[in-house]
């Protein structure tokens, strides 16, 4: 019967409810403030939230119920959506006054051809007598489930792994760059990020090795891969909570123009031999703001902002220092 909120259907119906609620959040502030990562945040929880709603009400004993229900036709492979996301997530994050632009929907065409010829299908099969008294039709088996799927079970892990590879390469680049002009002010924004990819690596490693002992040497049922369909749920809430409640914004924000000529001068060049280029009553108001003002007390003062606030360049500041 349906619903039957069993051990294996309540864990996920939890988790689902409160990650959709997060999703809700996030889109809302998105059009509040119109930030572009809560916007695709948002979408990359809504396609896991998507796919576990499918197996949850699968375990609540709706396609028992319900023979005939047509899921099958709309369980998409959403990693070939979600690994451009992630990706497009990241540099919202990390590049100043980041929007989505006509260049970024390339990233797009695989999922966008995968639903139309779903849809297609779909169409077709629904065109067929008898197809009301099953749950697949012609097309679907005999295309679909016999080589299309097959094709796609090296495709999405391919995708997914290329675009975590490009976005890990992305991340570590602009760390560096941070802790080059800011140390260690944006930890908990950088943790963050990180965390978010590391979370996404695991899920995407566990389904690949789920699938390939699927695959090639034991037969797994739903009980089987409700396991990861469990921790995509876990990981799922936990990042709304911490996407939601870190603002990871903070980053897009950061400039990191200055001119290298006039604000420092390279360790190795001759140039850095010579006598110091600062006076005395530069010095002192460096050692003002320290000790007068207190700027130190600000968690969030790098040196750009303390080369601003005593009037001097930033080459100075640190040459100084």
């Amino acid at each position: 019967m349906f619903p039957d909120f069993n051990q294996w259907s309540l864990p996920l119906l939890i988790l689902v409810v409160q990650g959709l609620l997060f999703v809700g959040l996030l889109f809302y502030r998105y059009i509040k403030f119109k930030n572009t990562s809560d916007l695709l945040l948002a979408l990359i929880l809504l396609l896991t939230c998507y796919t576990q709603i499918c197996y949850t009400v699968g375990f609540m004993g709706w396609y028992n119920e319900f023979r005939t229900t047509k899921i099958n036709y709309f369980l998409i492979n959403i990693g070939t959506a979600i690994a451009p996301l992630i990706y497009l997530y990241v540099t919202s994050v990390t590049t100043s006054k980041f929007s989505i632009q006509k260049k970024h929907l390339w990233h797009f065409v695989l999922p966008g051809l995968l639903v139309l010829y779903r849809l297609t299908i779909y169409g077709y099969d629904l065109m067929q007598p008898g197809f009301h008294e099953t749950q697949n039709g012609y097309l679907k088996i005999h295309l679909d489930e016999a080589y299309v799927q097959a094709i796609f079970g090296y495709i999405e892990p391919a995708l997914m792994l290329i675009y975590l590879a490009f976005t890990f390469q992305l991340f570590f680049n602009y760390r560096k760059k941070i802790l080059q002009y800011f140390s260690n002010t944006y930890k908990l924004e950088l943790n963050w990020v990180l965390s978010f990819l590391i979370l996404f690596s695991v899920l995407f490693l566990y389904g690949t090795i789920q699938d390939i002992l699927g695959a090639h040497f034991m037969e797994l049922g739903y009980q089987q891969r409700w396991w990861l369909n469990l921790l995509t749920a876990i990981v799922t809430l936990y990042l709304g909570i911490s996407g939601y409640f870190v603002n990871a914004n903070k980053l897009n924000k950061l400039s990191f123009q200055f001119n290298p000529s006039s604000d420092a001068i390279p360790e190795s060049s001759p140039e850095s031999a010579k006598s110091s280029s600062y006076s005395q009553e530069e010095i002192n108001s460096v050692i003002h703001a320290m000790e007068s003002e207190h700027c130190y007390l600000n968690p969030d003062l790098n040196l750009s902002e303390l080369a601003a606030q005593v009037g001097l360049s930033r080459g100075k500041v640190s040459e100084i220092i």
